[in-house]
């Protein structure tokens, strides 16, 4: 076959641009409509979101002609990899708190983010087990484990609700045909969750006069400089971001070594390392951060080479590639059967996770807790970005620590989210794997709780109670 990049060669030559070129345009799309629609505007809904929506729309319109613009495969494959590129750039930032912030805080935001993950955990599979239960004997067997992929979906997004989706698919004993689908579809129904539930609180709360915006002049992201000392001008033979990409492609580089080292060692490791990409990707970074920490330490590198503020803007870019394309690969067909699930786990995961935020909120963050539900609550049911905008309608200055807090809780979260991670390929072995997972992340979830509500059972006032250390001056 004679090599050219002509039409002839459309597969290996045009293919991935057109899909990455059609997921830009709709993406600049969706950012028209939320800028021109006031309710989309006033709604915060992400444009990433209403981008992916009128693909999907316009995707199903055309494909009864016989035209199918959306490659479903390369979608998911871009979903998969934008989650941990994502994860990547976001763990390299160097970790430079705005605020005074006590260790006891950093450790119940984990403690926080591990206890909503547990909580949406054995609700969701609680939920679909009894719905398995009730449908067994019927045509329409519902999955006993397509509950487990509600913490997924609204904790983590769409790359890793899709993973799990397909590997739960390609499990016989889970009895379930998700396809990537019904991942996708929850993940899309948390970013709607964040928002809507995010502006009702902030109007609600503004009415009953509970809640006011501070004043101050927005910052970007979570309050990073775009440049600091020390570090490596603009100007350079290499520019900048591409050093910052280089830094996220050695770290999933990385990870991706490792990845394959799990799938050679033996069946168990390798049913744990494709599906947490994320995960491998978030310690390679962590382990290149040491490195460079080390090296500077001993003024082997002197200048300053990675930038928080790119890190942002590649995150950002890879986590709304991920939203677009996922959305993008909802197949309707997939989730016919699973809409009362969806429904169910939906309702009742937005509505837990939102009274147990807010109860936490108001419990262990005083003086702060609108700012930290908000950051919170969108965080827990879309993304980072979610809560970043939420938690800025309020405080665009970021005069409160609520985003340092998260800067700094995101090792003591991997680590209480870590067992509901490493139980996901156990609970999908058989039904009773399920229960017993369920039964785990009950008490898990119970022990978390009962450490951020320990000063109230036993009564006590602890020497490290979090203090506020920030004043709303201009």
């Amino acid at each position: 076959m004679d090599w050219n990049f002509s039409l002839a060669n459309y597969g290996p030559v045009w293919s991935f641009l057109v899909q990455l070129g059609l997921l830009l345009l709709f993406m600049l799309l969706g950012n028209i409509l939320r800028r021109k629609i006031a309710l989309f505007r006033k709604g915060l809904v992400p444009s990433a979101l209403l981008g992916g929506t009128v693909l999907l729309i316009l995707n199903m319109i055309v494909k009864p002609l016989g035209f199918n613009m959306v490659d479903k495969q390369m979608m998911q494959v871009i979903t998969y990899h934008c989650l941990a590129i994502g994860f990547a750039a976001m763990t390299l930032k160097t970790e430079k708190s705005l605020h005074k912030t006590s260790r006891a805080q950093v450790v119940e935001f984990g403690a926080l983010q591990g206890g909503t993950y547990m909580l949406q955990a054995f609700l969701g599979l609680g939920i679909t087990i009894l719905l398995f239960f009730v449908t067994k004997d019927g045509k329409s067997v519902i999955s006993y484990i397509c509950g487990l992929i509600l913490p997924l979906a609204f904790g983590q997004g769409p790359g890793n609700a899709l993973s799990w989706d397909i590997n739960f698919t390609n499990t016989p004993a889970t009895q379930f045909a998700g396809n990537g689908s019904f991942g996708l579809s929850l993940a899309s129904i948390g970013f709607v969750v964040a928002c809507v539930f995010g502006v009702l609180y902030i109007n609600l709360q503004r009415r009953a006069g509970r809640l006011t915006v501070r004043s101050g002049r927005p910052v970007d992201a979570l309050g990073d400089p775009v440049a600091e000392d020390q570090e490596i001008p603009d100007n350079e033979s290499v520019d900048k971001f591409t050093i910052q990409v280089g830094f996220v492609a050695v770290a999933y580089a990385l990870s991706f070594g490792f990845m394959c080292l799990l799938g050679v060692i033996s069946d168990f490791t390798n049913s744990i390392a494709w599906g947490f990409n994320f995960l491998w990707a978030s310690i390679a970074a962590m382990l290149i951060k040491v490195v460079v920490k080390r090296l500077r330490k001993h003024q082997l590198m002197h200048r300053e080479y990675i930038n928080n503020y790119q890190m942002d803007r590649i995150s950002g870019f890879a986590f709304d590639l991920m939203i677009v394309a996922g959305v993008a690969a909802i197949e309707i067909n997939d989730i016919r059967n699973y809409i009362l699930p969806i429904v169910l786990l939906s309702v009742i995961g937005a509505l837990a996770s939102f009274v147990y935020i807010r109860l936490v909120s108001k419990e262990c963050f005083k003086g702060f807790e609108n700012e930290f539900f908000l950051m919170s609550y969108g965080t827990l049911t879309g993304t980072a970005s979610n809560g970043v905008i939420l938690m800025k309608e309020i405080d665009p200055a970021l005069r409160t620590p609520t985003s340092s807090l998260y800067i700094l809780s995101n090792f003591p979260a991997m680590i209480m989210i870590a067992p509901l991670l490493l139980l996901l390929g156990f609970a999908g072995k058989s039904l009773t794997n399920a229960i017993i997972a369920c039964a785990i992340f009950f008490v898990l979830w119970l022990v978390y709780t009962l450490f951020l509500f320990r000063r109230r059972i036993f009564k006590k006032r602890y020497k490290d109670m979090p203090v506020v250390e920030w004043q709303d001056t201009e």
